[in-house]
């Protein structure tokens, strides 16, 4: 985004808003921008534009005047043209200058009371513009407004070492499939039931360089739905598709049908645009990343030749959303794997926090020694309280000690540290 029809009703903008506009002076760039500075400057200009697939060019045309000195005044006789390419987030738009877009890169302004500005505006910078340019010639014939041209380059290479890629990336390669971007590959994959990893030759051969719907003749394609192909088997009915190359042709037009609906940066209303989607970012559809790591949208088998272990970061969050609703069965067995997820990280958190043994072995002594201690803390109060009972005797009888308890307080003594004898 945006694709061909976003950069040929871009064009359709300009000149609805530029006609019957004059403007003047130097064109200005933002101390930004990266691009290249416009070397152009006029007291009276107007500006005109036209597309071609992924890019817009924007004509400068000086106003001519009868008299000699106000041609050499005004500084600039030849028109310039200027090649846009969008990138992710680039548009035109006209407004006061004092309106002027926070990201207008490029500025051009009128001769008027007050100034407006027709502004090329870019956000992420991705955009990119050509003084002096003309369309690039890498680029094939634009899928719009070249369709004779277009089918023409695509069967004529079909031998390429390009068409051995998936379908759906070979719709990216902008050498055949001028103007073709993420979300029509997806819209025209889906409307034909074609897998979007399906070989590119695969899915385009058999069709020829004439478009045979035109000409009133049958179209057939061999990739078709494969219940509707074993239905028709069994009746005799040949399966006649629809033309992948004509589908590049008309489903990029049904977007500029849609009219300032579909562009409109005035309004930035889209939402008859994303009504008129059917697969791209749809809910219920798959998605995976191609080989080039852009999204793929689709429905059903992916093909043969999808990328191994590919993730969709966004058809998890849409089955997280579903799931905040859905009471099932389903749901249910997610909670179940989660929870034993959870038991075992704990699991594995008790493992990580056991005891070493070197410090359970110390553990095991210290305690052995404090119930040796406590014992002899026991043999010692006993002896004490022996000792006691013996002093007590013989004061109260006054005889002198025998043998035994003399032994037991000599005892006594090395243990208390006793000198009472």
């Amino acid at each position: 985004m945006p694709e061909g029809p976003e950069l040929h009703l871009a064009s359709l903008y300009v000149n609805k808003m530029c006609q019957g506009v004059v403007f003047t002076g130097p064109v200005r760039k933002s101390e930004v921008s990266k691009s290249p500075d416009v070397p152009f400057t006029c007291e009276a200009y107007r500006i005109t534009a036209a597309s071609r697939g992924k890019e817009v060019k924007l004509t400068l045309t000086p106003m001519k005047s009868d008299s000699p000195k106000e041609r050499l005044k005004a500084g600039q006789e030849q028109p310039m043209e200027i090649v846009f390419r969008f990138g992710m987030s680039g548009y035109f738009r006209l407004t006061t200058e004092d309106e002027l877009p926070k990201h207008a890169h490029l500025r051009f302004y009128s001769n008027e009371t007050p100034c407006r500005v027709l502004s090329f505006v870019d956000a992420r910078r991705f955009g990119s513009w050509h003084p002096n340019g003309a369309w690039q010639p890498d680029r094939g014939p634009c899928i719009m407004f070249e369709y004779k041209s277009f089918r023409e380059n695509v069967v004529s290479h079909l031998s390429d070492r390009a068409f051995d890629r998936p379908i759906c990336e070979v719709l990216l390669n902008q050498k055949y499939f001028n103007g073709i971007g993420n979300y029509l590959r997806a819209e025209i994959l889906f409307r034909l039931n074609i897998p979007p990893f399906v070989s590119a030759r695969t899915a385009l051969e058999g069709l020829e360089s004439e478009d045979l719907y035109e000409s009133g003749k049958p179209v057939k394609n061999e990739i078709a739905d494969t219940k509707t192909s074993d239905r028709t088997k069994n009746k005799g009915v040949k399966v006649e598709m629809g033309d992948l190359l004509r589908l590049c042709h008309t489903v990029p037009l049904e977007v500029v049908n849609l009219g300032g609906k579909g562009y409109d940066p005035e309004k930035a209303d889209y939402s008859d645009f994303e009504a008129w989607l059917q697969c791209y970012y749809v809910d219920g559809m798959k998605s995976i990343r191609d080989h080039n790591g852009r999204t793929m949208w689709f429905k059903g088998d992916p093909g043969p030749m999808a990328p191994k272990d590919s993730k969709s970061p966004r058809a998890k969050k849409r089955a997280k959303k579903e799931d905040d609703h859905d009471y099932t069965d389903k749901k249910k067995l997610a909670r179940s794997r989660s929870e034993s997820t959870t038991k075992k990280r704990v699991v594995k958190r008790e493992t990580v926090t056991k005891t070493p043994k070197k410090e359970k072995d110390g553990r095991c002594k210290e305690a052995r020694s404090k119930k040796k201690l406590t014992e002899n803390n026991q043999e010692v109060n006993t002896l004490q309280h022996e000792k006691r009972s013996t002093a007590h005797r013989r004061a109260s009888s006054s005889a002198v000690p025998t043998a035994g308890e003399l032994f037991i307080f000599s005892q006594s003594e090395k243990l208390f540290q006793l000198r009472e004898f």
